[in-house]
């Protein structure tokens, strides 16, 4: 006799189905947008020198690479503020880097 072991849930149904983790997706997409719209404004290859970081009530982390990234980073957030209010996601834009 064979015993019948269930087909694992994909993690995008479970992120779905639980209600935790459904809005802890919606968080992560919303920050993956927001480095979406700011991507054509930056320099040369800066982007992928960055990461989307957390987004909570008092704004949005981006995540650069190193100590370069973020000075430059500091120079065009007013800019890329402004960029993110026209798509109808005002907010401030936290600088960090990421923790290696």
């Amino acid at each position: 006799m064979r015993v019948s072991v269930p087909s694992p849930t994909p993690v995008a149904d479970a992120l779905r189905a639980h209600e935790g983790l459904s809005q802890l997706n919606a968080r992560l997409e919303a920050s993956r947008r927001r480095l979406r719209i700011i991507g054509p404004a930056l320099p040369g290859n800066l982007l992928a020198s960055l990461q989307p970081g957390p987004l909570d009530e008092e704004g949005w982390s981006l995540l650069a690479a190193n100590a370069a990234v973020a000075a430059k980073l500091r120079h065009l957030l007013p800019r890329l503020e402004a960029l993110l209010a026209q798509a109808g996601l005002p907010g401030h834009i936290r600088v960090k880097l990421i923790q290696k």
